[in-house]
């Protein structure tokens, strides 16, 4: 059979395993590219390249190699420069080059939405030296956010709450950067009521939304998430208009998502991703097409139906504490055993080769059809806690 699509993954995580899944039911062939061998993505793709996505000789062999249809990246650390010749050349990347390097620095893509588009933002500056965010601190304000350019998952992400912060909160963040870009930005400290996703995507037919997804974080890394959040129609409104401005502006196809602080009705712009979002795994239970079958759509042109939500849901995730390459997960029986009439639980476990601490290892998910998310949040966390790593060494 020929495939209807070939699909370079640059990234193998837990969302492009997620995306190859939905990918492939669709009848595309994906080859799935890490940086390690026997990432997850990997295990269910029809091929995989390892090599580091910042290394462009490599990535450009990748391309000549597989000659794909379409490049999705799936990661932050690419050799931008490099997707950026072969676009020019024809080669199709998702959503686009430009896209690409303008989200995998926070400044380019904070500076297209504050300064470009007029939206709201914190207050913000950057600094390329300890010396320089002391300065930077000190215009800001205490407190204040400090966050890599350029990183994942929350990684070197933290609060500074007194001037003795500072120096740490460098040394923190210059360690969780990836790439090779040692630079931070600054931001002034939001006293939001909440924080929401909202899953933005742009397809061929208009841009649509998924309704929004409240989460929470914990060392700048989501812990649990939700859908729907409570949230006014006046907000969602302005969430929306904000989000197309900011898709529209970085253009292709594709799903985005676009992170917003909400106080009161006010809506402020924080981040966007063009690819789906740890936070938007709560999709995988609670709407009829998941944020990674939207993006596959998105990608190949395909017609999206109305997007339906199932009920009250929620995720939460499965972590592990320490470095471990012979462990073994247990507890699945006992997690998804349902805790109440009308209460659906679900599991996803990742099938990382290697542990260490905090690194997200699964997720829980639990519908609750005629509940609450409070229901939801609480039946997920329970589910998750259930879940064991048993370290053999």
């Amino acid at each position: 059979m020929t495939p209807t699509a070939k699909i370079l993954l640059l990234g193998s995580g837990e969302l492009g395993r997620e995306f190859v899944i939905s990918a492939k039911r669709l009848g595309a062939q994906v080859i799935a590219c890490d940086s390690y061998a026997g990432a997850p993505a990997m295990q269910v793709a029809d091929g995989f390249e390892v090599f580091s996505m910042l290394d462009g000789a490599a990535l450009g062999a990748a391309i000549d190699k597989h000659k794909p249809d379409f490049v999705v990246p799936e990661v932050e650390a690419i050799r931008t420069e490099v997707l950026k010749e072969y676009e020019e050349r024809g080669q199709k990347v998702v959503p686009s080059a430009r896209a690409t390097l303008m989200t995998m620095n926070r400044d380019r893509i904070r500076d297209v939405a504050a300064n470009e588009l007029g939206l709201p933002t914190s207050k913000f500056l950057y600094a390329e030296s300890l010396e320089e965010m002391r300065a930077a601190v000190a215009s800001v304000g205490i407190p204040c956010v400090v966050k890599p350019v350029m990183s994942s998952s929350g990684k070197g992400q933290s609060t500074v709450k007194a001037p003795a912060d500072i120096d740490r909160a460098w040394d923190y963040a210059v360690a969780g950067m990836r790439g090779d870009r040692k630079r931070v930005i600054v931001e002034a400290f939001i006293a939001f009521d909440y924080e929401i996703t909202l899953l933005t995507i742009r397809t061929r037919d208009g841009v649509l939304f998924c309704p929004p997804i409240g989460h929470r974080q914990e060392r700048g890394d989501y812990q649990e998430s939700w859908q729907p959040t409570p949230m006014s129609a006046k907000a969602i409104a302005e969430a929306q208009r904000q989000a197309k401005a900011v898709v529209d502006n970085l253009g292709g196809y594709g799903l985005f998502g676009v992170e917003f602080f909400i106080k009161d009705d006010a809506v402020i712009f924080s981040e966007l991703s063009p690819r789906p979002h740890d936070t938007g795994m709560v999709t995988l239970i609670s709407q009829n097409l998941t944020e990674f079958d939207l993006h596959a759509r998105a990608i190949l042109g395909l017609p999206i139906p109305g997007i339906t939500q199932h009920g009250a849901s929620a995720s939460a995730v499965i972590l592990a504490d320490r470095d471990a390459t012979d462990f073994a997960i247990e507890g699945l029986a006992d997690a998804l055993q349902s805790p109440a009439p009308g209460t659906d639980i679900d599991l996803r476990i990742f099938s990382k080769p290697t542990t260490r601490p905090y690194r997200r290892m699964g997720v829980a998910l639990a519908l609750v059809k005629d509940g609450d998310t409070d229901a939801a949040r609480k039946a997920a966390k329970a589910a998750a806690d259930k879940v064991k790593i048993r370290y053999n060494s």
